[in-house]
């Protein structure tokens, strides 16, 4: 036992001096919000908040179709439910992900930062059809496989309002699983 937390308290050591090395880069903490944030930002070019913590709204989209629109941005690690405050809604959500998820036990998987797929969802349409459909808005609303499919932009592009560039597509490659 003592072998495995030797092992563990140096791997936490390492793990510690790179998050510390990321918050240098992204100037906040290394945690998954944040990174995604972030990464989001520069990718869509989206002017943050200058506060990480006001409700509802990460930041704005600074040009092209979306200019002066709202954003709150999700990043999950894993493709499963999508956060939704009904007090604090923002014009558009963009949702980055890893994998969608298969198994419901955690045990012996890891759950690496890597974006599979990006997502685009126009908030009042998303909302009413949710709530036409009698689904609750809360942490953790669950979408249907179409409505997941619908709304992504990278690596397929079905979203009928927003096509992402040749440059945006290129960037989101960088952080996509290994193959």
């Amino acid at each position: 036992m003592a072998n495995e937390l030797d092992t563990l308290a140096a791997l936490m050591r390492e793990h510690n001096k790179v998050g510390e090395q990321i918050a240098k880069l992204i100037g906040r903490p290394a945690l998954t919000g944040h990174l995604g944030e972030f990464i989001a930002s520069k990718i869509f070019d989206v002017e943050l908040e200058t506060s990480a913590t006001s409700a509802g709204i990460d930041g704005r989209f600074r040009s092209g179709l979306l200019a002066s629109h709202s954003v709150n941005i999700k990043c999950y690690l894993k493709l499963e439910t999508l956060d939704i405050n009904p007090r604090y809604l923002p014009d558009y959500y963009l949702v980055l992900t890893g994998p969608r998820s298969k198994a419901a036990n955690s045990r012996g998987a890891s759950r690496p930062f890597v974006i599979s797929h990006v997502f685009l969802f126009e908030t009042s349409p998303l909302c009413a059809s949710l709530s036409a459909r009698g689904i609750k808005l809360q942490t953790g609303t669950s979408l249907r496989r179409d409505i997941w499919d619908a709304g992504e932009i990278f690596p397929e592009s079905n979203n009928a309002r927003y096509q992402i560039s040749d440059a945006q597509r290129s960037t989101l490659v960088l952080f996509a699983p290994d193959v």
